[in-house]
């Protein structure tokens, strides 16, 4: 398996992985380990990919329906077979898997220095403005400054062309979001690893790691919206070991 493994001084007991497309079973233009089962693949396709993480998680994670949003879900209260409207989850309970399945928008690992909280989000730009890592930082107990995060694969800087009211937007809320956009004629390139590290910072997270993969630059490794429209879904999962 062609999994990613955050580079991370999470502790020993706090488990991570973010798949690519490589090893599952889907066919064209979902090849192969498409973890989305929204996107026109073949459900018993999904359903055997899904399988697949069983090889390294301790149980099935807790799958969201992402509407781009800012609700966090507690696993302590999620529902076996429920797939809630959210973007971010959290848990404090061993074996309980967060995830979340991004195709170019952000997903950011999170947990406590001590291993006991673990969280995932998924951030989009609209996600990202309405506050959705603030909002998951917000379920922890521990205090900001003993959280890390981990800023996984998505849409880089030279790629996320956007227009100017996505700019505003984010230096409306802090001024020095300006220096993660770049003119492109009539609109900008927008860097999320930089945006999301403000917003990280401002809340007192220093801890911050990753955000060096491009998902619609390397087609061979990770699904990719924008590149290709029709297409799948990698997923961001961690837990906390029993």
């Amino acid at each position: 398996m062609d999994w990613i493994i955050p580079n991370w001084p999470a502790p020993a007991r706090v488990k991570a992985i973010s798949t690519t497309r490589s090893g599952g079973v889907s066919q064209s233009p979902f090849d192969a380990l498409n973890l989305g089962d929204h996107v026109g693949d073949k459900s018993e396709d999904v359903a055997q990919n899904r399988h697949q993480l069983l090889t390294v998680a301790p149980q099935a994670p807790c799958w969201l329906n992402q509407v781009h949003g800012t609700r966090v879900i507690n696993l302590a209260h999620w529902v076996e077979g429920e797939t809630p409207d959210a973007d971010a989850a959290y848990s404090a309970q061993a074996e309980k898997v967060c995830v979340v399945m991004t195709a170019d928008c952000l997903p950011v690992l999170f947990c406590s220095t001590d291993g006991s909280e673990v969280g995932a989000a998924h951030a989009g730009w609209r996600g990202l403005a309405g506050g959705v890592l603030e909002a998951t930082v917000a379920e922890f107990s521990a205090p900001n400054d003993q959280i890390m995060a981990w800023l996984g694969p998505a849409i880089g800087p030279s790629q996320f062309e956007v227009g100017g009211e996505v700019r505003e937007a984010f230096i409306a809320q802090h001024s020095q979001a300006s220096a993660a956009f770049v003119e492109h004629g009539d609109k900008w390139l927008a860097d999320i690893y930089h945006l999301a590290r403000i917003r990280l910072n401002a809340m007192g997270i220093e801890q911050v790691y990753g955000g060096d993969q491009c998902t619609v630059s390397d087609p061979a490794r990770f699904f990719s919206y924008r590149r290709d429209k029709d297409t799948g879904r990698q997923a961001s999962l961690i837990w906390i070991e029993s």
